[in-house]
């Protein structure tokens, strides 16, 4: 898949006839993926590339309504996943103020014609050009005679659209199992494996601890059965995602700490992509290490047990 880096103005991108699926695409889940597979089947259709525009940073930051935004695919692994998708051509359009400043008809005019746009594909609810004024169905008035467009309806889930506020709200409350079913895929984030305090080890449960996942939208603090790759293996593991209340840390933070259950070796400096497949409890202070021991034996036989009625997977 190509990537194109644009900035208005844009010179003209010589990449043929492109069909563009228009969105930021957070997640791209069932609902963005229906909307990317309509692109596809549009430019077979038109016999044209079907490509996909999303926008760098998010539209949130440089309006100023929110800061340090977590996603829940960052631009690298958005980039990945749209390959999947098949599409041929991904343009990264930069959001800044002057294109923030563009009406619905400029963005037309300026942006869509010069890449060569011979159809383009929307959601249901997509909204573009100054103070999101511009709908689906000004993109077909003003396509007219110059590119087709399509629009796609919403994919439900318990009679309720799908949707990336959704799926955060599920992993917000530890319903890490509807957001994983509405985004066609378990909830992944990644991150290098660092030097901690070796507490894990000390109690017969060595952790590796994450660096801190900045850009990822986090999961409710708690424990979860997590699925890990890490070079070219595949392991499953328990995941503490919290402060440690247990402990009295000088300076509370957000630690993410996995407990693998079928391997035993150094992952320090490794790269770890972490799969959240079940919510097991939420994050909870004990009286005595002795009572968290206890309860980590329970956590690890909770997840073995779990594992072995979803998974093909046999733990001792």
């Amino acid at each position: 898949m190509q990537r194109n880096h644009i900035t208005y103005p844009i010179r003209q991108v010589n990449n043929g006839r492109v069909v563009m699926a228009l969105g930021y695409f957070d997640g791209i889940h069932l609902g963005h993926q229906a909307v990317l597979a309509e692109a596809s089947r549009l430019a077979e259709e038109l016999q044209a590339k079907p490509a996909v525009m999303t926008f760098s940073p998010h539209p949130r930051e440089v309006l100023g309504k929110e800061a340090n935004l977590r996603f829940m695919t960052p631009l690298p692994e958005k980039m990945q996943l749209f390959e999947k998708q098949g599409l041929q051509h991904a343009y990264i359009m930069k959001f800044d103020e002057p294109f923030a400043k563009l009406s619905a008809d400029q963005f037309v005019e300026e942006i869509l014609l010069p890449l060569g746009v011979v159809g383009v594909v929307t959601g249901f609810n997509y909204r573009f050009g100054r103070f999101a004024a511009g709908t689906p169905q000004d993109l077909e008035r003003l396509g007219q005679g110059r590119f087709v467009t399509r629009q796609v309806g919403p994919v439900l889930i318990d009679q309720v659209p799908v949707s990336s506020t959704r799926i955060r709200e599920a992993l917000t409350t530890g319903q890490v199992e509807l957001a994983n079913h509405m985004l066609g895929r378990p909830y992944r984030t990644r991150g290098t494996v660092i030097h901690g305090d070796k507490r894990g080890r000390l109690m017969g449960f060595p952790t590796a601890n994450l660096q801190e996942l900045y850009s990822y939208f986090p999961p409710n603090r708690g424990v979860y059965v997590v699925r890990v790759f890490h070079e070219q293996r595949q392991s499953y593991g328990i995941m503490n995602i919290g402060i440690r209340p247990t402990f009295t840390d000088p300076v509370p933070r957000e630690r993410y700490e996995v407990h693998l259950l079928d391997f035993q070796g150094d992952l320090y400096d490794q790269v770890l992509d972490i799969e959240y497949l079940h919510y097991i409890r939420p994050e909870q202070k004990f009286p005595s290490m002795d009572a968290l021991v206890e309860q980590i034996r329970i956590d690890r036989q909770q997840a073995i047990g779990w594992l072995s009625t979803h998974t093909s997977t046999t733990l001792v």
